[in-house]
């Protein structure tokens, strides 16, 4: 197996299994014309690719699904991160000669997390690259975007699968039938790290969290749990998106620090929320800091530790707090979590080059990585189902005959017409030698 060491010398390297494209912008002029088609539902014909098949997205050797996430920017370890996941089980599928002889391509651009880029990303996706399905999206302000394109484009049969967030808009009304979602969601994150907080006494909870979508999901999750307490929430403060771990988090702490919380919540990426643990410890603000599963928990930690000796480290980490909606990797019991271990050393996927535009170091395992893994499997069973001839016309059947299908976890997968996402279970991880591992007892070490 590789180490991290080597993983830096081969961070860069270029894999060609999956065919991809950059994230080139759409003319103004043209991206004002696709502005004003959403706004007033015209069709574009003249986006349509001449090369288009009878079924969209679809060719005799390759289904093409379209990405757009962020592989650039203080979150791009969250794209990076599900992007190698998703592929180490695509080369695989690939290698073996795909699903009915055909290959699974990803049509990519990068977003850098920011919502204006991924709606251009999601209409040049649906209307000129004409791909047979989204897939792997990152973020809930991203995402809640794009949700209106697909309901403006039913008649497209064009669906969203598995993006990585667990806000409520993709889940229900006006637009949760237009994707399907593998992880629990922020609901369920946030609700059981307020009930465990409670159970050991710790019943004041203050909330950090990122000024948009996501974070305000987040926070509700956090005060309808502390309203089933008969609690509120104990004191907020919010940062901008994009926020950099080099940034100052004083004001914010200082904040929370006088609503004297027994612990904070915090709905944030990596670089913001590792900043103000770090912020937090500093100024003297000694309460558990929980963090939910989009945070990307091996970027966090690397931010708090790098460079620091361990005692140091560990002053950092120690009370550290992370829901995750996947199995801990290093868990080689179950056997889902083997076969990812496996694929990622055999295949080691990298970014495709024309989206490496940041140095990144990627990690050997990951959260993120095993979700993407977990998502592209369940993906290619879709897909299988779909036949000989797949039609985005067949896709919502194919998603509904899945029945206690088994991943390879301990919870086996089901959709129906009212159950939009195949997971529910919510771990929780801390901080022991450098790494984040299956949390025990809450009360010995936390209370």
């Amino acid at each position: 197996m590789k180490t991290t060491g080597d993983m830096r010398k081969d961070s860069m390297r270029v894999r060609p299994a999956l065919p991809t494209a950059s994230a080139d912008p759409i003319m103004p002029g043209r991206r004002s014309l696709i502005s004003a088609a959403i706004a007033g539902g015209l069709t574009l014909p003249w986006l349509r690719s001449p090369a288009a098949t009878p079924e969209e997205g679809v060719t005799d050797t390759e289904v093409i699904l379209g990405v757009s996430a962020a592989f650039s920017g203080p979150s791009r370890g969250l794209g990076i991160e599900l992007y190698r996941g998703a592929s180490a089980y695509f080369d695989d599928v690939n290698y073996n000669g795909g699903i009915a002889g055909r290959r699974i391509s990803l049509k990519i651009y990068d977003d850098g997390y920011q919502p204006d880029a991924c709606v251009t990303n999601t209409m040049k996706l649906m209307l000129e690259d004409r791909v047979f399905a989204l897939f792997g999206y990152v973020g809930t302000p991203t995402v809640t975007r794009v949700l209106p394109l697909l309901k403006k484009f039913q008649d497209e049969s064009v669906f969203l699968f598995f993006p990585f967030t667990g806000a409520q808009p993709q889940r229900e009304p006006p637009y949760g039938d237009f994707a399907f979602n593998l992880r629990a969601s922020y609901l369920q994150e946030t609700a059981g790290l307020v009930d465990n907080f409670v159970r050991i006494g710790r019943r004041r909870i203050a909330v950090f969290y990122q000024a948009d979508a996501y974070g305000r999901s987040g926070w509700a999750g956090v005060r309808a749990a502390l309203t089933r307490h008969g609690e509120r929430i104990a004191g907020e403060a919010t940062y901008s998106r994009g926020t950099q771990y080099t940034a100052t988090m004083r004001r914010q702490v200082e904040i929370l620090q006088a609503a004297e919380p027994d612990a904070v919540i915090c709905i944030g990426a990596y670089a913001a929320c590792a900043a103000f643990a770090r912020d937090a410890v500093d100024l003297g603000l000694e309460v558990p800091i929980a963090n939910l599963s989009f945070v990307g928990s091996e970027n966090l930690l690397s931010l708090l530790t790098e460079g620091r000796d361990p005692a140091d480290a560990e002053r950092y980490t120690r009370l550290l707090v992370n829901s995750q909606v996947v199995p801990s990797y290093e868990d080689t019991s179950i056997p889902g979590v083997r076969e990812y271990r496996e694929f990622m050393q055999r295949y080691n996927p990298a970014v495709p080059a024309e989206l490496v535009t940041e140095t990144y170091t990627p990690f050997d395992h990951s959260f993120v990585s095993l979700e993407g893994f977990l998502d592209a499997k369940l993906m290619a069973e879709i897909l299988r189902r779909l036949g000989d001839e797949p039609s985005r016309a067949d896709l919502e059947r194919a998603v509904l005959t899945l029945r206690d299908f088994d991943l390879g976890l301990s919870e086996p997968v089901s959709f129906a017409e009212d159950r939009r996402q195949g997971l529910q279970q919510v771990y929780y991880t801390v901080v022991d030698d450098g790494r984040f591992v299956t949390l025990g007892d809450w009360g010995e070490r936390l209370s």
